[in-house]
């Protein structure tokens, strides 16, 4: 087939995957306008040969040829879509309803555990990506899905770093990698949150490509894997592992800090108070989660907990993981700086309606339902470095 017959009737298939999908209205049809590139070829022979190929996709029942004069005489002025399967059989692709609909059906017995896949195929059968894929990358999905089962079924204790995970599940060290975007969605369980930086979306499933230490502050002794002692001034780093709980003098609260820069403020501001400071690294990892628990058996009900994290529906979503292990624990997680009234106007962003019910769902998932109501009823976001 010539590249330029092929290319239209592309075009019409284009158009007529469109209107399956729900995204186009009107028929699949080749105007004169459209068929502009044909109408001015160089030569006789060219057109001919062109012709002959509408011709094949015609009597093969899937195209209707209309011509500027009976006979077949002139130029084609015309060419209708009237069967688009036939059309696509001719051109050797598969429709995409076929595709999506394949795709749905190996995921059918995973949609239980991961519900937003739901959400995923219905993008697809819109002609629309998510986190760039689409319906033909199904085999990502599936990997990110036998990845996210295997993880968290098998954390021992500490993280893990990310090309031993992928070679021992995948007999390729750097398929993980590939998979942060499925990864990210089936973990946040949304496709319309902003997609995270691939080390956060890795670290809530224990992995790492470069250990980060777990940062803490205050005037607060810690017992550790070799000795028990006070955190550094302003603040200290140590392997999740190593921090065993606290020893000595408790602290009267911990205050968990989801962002990076806070924590530094607040770890210049509280190195020598007994409130101990602990920075989250946006989702914790499962080997942080571990040492939290810790924590909070090592010290007694009397020391209240906070966190300071963002109104925003990532945020929350964070605030509801920690405020589960904090239930473990028999303790109930507080919010900090997080209400309505704490936020000034000038840092606020508007929130879409349904961002506004996602975080009202995690802020109940968190024990703070009041809070959600507040926070949907406002309907903002802002970021925690804007509050400190």
């Amino acid at each position: 087939m010539t590249v330029s017959a092929r290319a239209f009737l592309e075009e019409l298939f284009r158009a007529a995957d469109k209107k399956s999908a729900g995204v186009r209205k009107k028929d699949a049809v080749l105007t004169e306008f459209r068929l502009n590139d044909y109408r001015n070829l160089p030569s006789l022979q060219i057109k001919e040969g062109i012709e002959h190929e509408f011709r094949m996709a015609r009597d093969a029942g899937a195209i209707v040829l209309d011509w500027d004069r009976p006979g077949e005489k002139g130029f084609i002025r015309r060419i209708t879509l009237v069967d688009a399967d036939r059309l696509a059989n001719y051109l050797g692709i598969e429709r995409s309803v076929h595709i999506v609909a394949q795709a749905r059906e190996r995921l059918v017995p995973f949609l239980p555990r991961f519900p937003i896949l739901n959400d995923v195929i219905a993008r697809w059968g819109k002609l629309k990506k998510v986190r760039m894929t689409d319906a033909t990358q199904i085999d990502e999905w599936l990997d990110a899905i036998r990845a996210v089962a295997a993880l968290t079924e098998r954390f021992t204790g500490e993280d893990t770093p990310i090309r031993e995970a992928s070679a021992r599940l995948f007999n390729d060290s750097k398929r993980l990698e590939r998979l942060t975007g499925p990864l990210d969605v089936l973990l946040t369980g949304s496709i319309e949150i902003e997609a995270r930086l691939p080390a956060e979306v890795w670290k809530e499933l224990g992995l790492f490509r470069e250990e980060q230490p777990v940062l803490l502050a205050g005037g607060i002794e810690l017992a550790r894997s070799r000795l028990s002692a006070l955190i550094d001034q302003p603040y200290g780093g140590f392997a999740s592992h190593a921090v065993l709980g606290v020893s000595g003098h408790m602290p009267s609260r911990i205050l968990t800090i989801e962002n990076l820069t806070t924590f530094h403020s607040e770890a210049r501001r509280g190195q020598d108070t007994d409130t101990l400071l602990i920075y989250t690294a946006g989702m914790p990892s499962p080997a942080w989660r571990a040492m939290y628990r810790r924590i909070l058996a090592s010290t007694p009900a009397t020391a209240l907990l906070f966190h300071w994290g963002d109104v925003d529906e990532g945020g929350f979503r964070i605030a509801s993981v920690i405020a589960s292990d904090a239930r473990l624990e028999q303790r109930t997680l507080l919010p900090f700086r997080m209400a309505p009234e704490d936020i000034p106007i000038d840092v606020r962003r508007t929130a879409s309606l349904a961002v506004l019910a996602r975080m009202r769902t995690f802020a109940s998932r968190a024990g703070w339902p009041e809070l959600g109501d507040r926070i949907q009823e406002a309907g903002f976001t802002v970021e925690q470095e804007s509050l400190s």
